[in-house]
């Protein structure tokens, strides 16, 4: 069975919101932390508001490894809506979001990412079916902001690796052990 693997840059406050707006600091830790990420995925489910912003950015974009695969991989969409903008091997999700990542999980492949998509984390989070959460914590205090944990019910969690980088970053990542009790 394949893993769900929820990726994002937070703040140390737990702001996920517009990160590229308080990433600060970029260090070779931090790449190579991405880089091992990304190597084991081959989907990835995005919801149509990061679809749209990415759509318009990665496409031309020569920041390596992310762009070649982000490019080339298959992008699941949960929009409501169709999709504007064509971009390579994205399709809008028809349905039940939490279903469809359920069938896909059956799927043959490698992880399926989510990623930059805080509502559509939330929700697959809430539902039991994310595998892993991988987070960026970026040393700065936004103070406002959308929280990815915020709404959450009780889900345990257990550490499988932390590390601090060079310019501050603390790299955590939890496998998802369920329902706290």
């Amino acid at each position: 069975m394949r893993k769900v693997v929820v990726t994002q840059f937070v703040s140390l406050d737990g702001v996920a919101e517009a990160a590229d707006k308080f990433l600060t600091g970029w260090d070779d830790v931090v790449d190579a932390n991405g880089a091992e990420i990304i190597a084991t995925q081959d989907a990835v489910i995005l919801g149509h508001r990061t679809y749209d912003e990415w759509c318009a950015f990665w496409p031309g974009s020569d920041i390596e490894p992310f762009a070649t695969f982000i490019n080339k991989a298959p992008k699941y969409v949960a929009s409501s809506t169709p999709l504007a903008t064509q971009w390579s091997n994205a399709i809008a999700i028809d349905g039940d979001l939490v279903g469809f990542v359920r069938d896909l999980k059956n799927s043959a492949g490698g992880d399926i990412g989510v990623h930059g998509s805080i509502a559509v984390a939330q929700s697959l989070l809430t539902a039991g079916v994310v595998d892993e959460l991988r987070l960026a914590v970026v040393p700065v205090v936004v103070g406002h902001g959308r929280r990815l944990l915020d709404g959450l019910p009780h889900i345990g969690l257990e550490l499988i690796r932390s590390v601090g980088t060079p310019s501050g970053y603390l790299l955590a990542d939890y496998r998802v052990a369920g329902p706290a009790s």
